[in-house]
């Protein structure tokens, strides 16, 4: 005797349970997460005509538009993630994260 396969069961049978949906999630997230991205902090920035520019030599002083003390802009691949504090750390300089920025807010900033 064949059996046949209805489609109400070949449905039931072609569904993901919760927990597998999970575990796919989970697996296509590993895929992305050793993807490297560039991660860099501004202290500030400034406008400066060329004329300006091709006058700088060494020991030549540029202001830049953040005042002193003010935290820093980390930065994700240009995109602003978090703000933070210039810390030093066994020699060398790090940032401590004072404000990270959530996705909506990410989200809101490019509209």
């Amino acid at each position: 005797m064949s059996e046949e396969i209805t489609e109400e069961e070949t449905a039931t049978t072609d569904e993901e349970s919760p927990l597998q949906s999970r575990s796919a999630s989970a697996k296509n997230l590993e895929v992305v997460l050793d993807i490297p991205v560039k991660l860099s902090m501004e202290v500030g920035n400034t406008n400066i005509s060329i004329r300006k520019l091709l006058q700088l030599s060494k020991g030549s002083i540029v202001e830049l538009t953040r005042s002193a003390g003010e935290p820093l802009d980390v930065l994700v691949n240009g995109t602003l993630v978090a703000t933070g504090e210039v810390v030093v750390v066994n020699e060398k300089f790090g940032v401590r994260l004072l404000d990270v920025i959530s996705p909506e807010q990410r989200i809101q900033s490019i509209n």
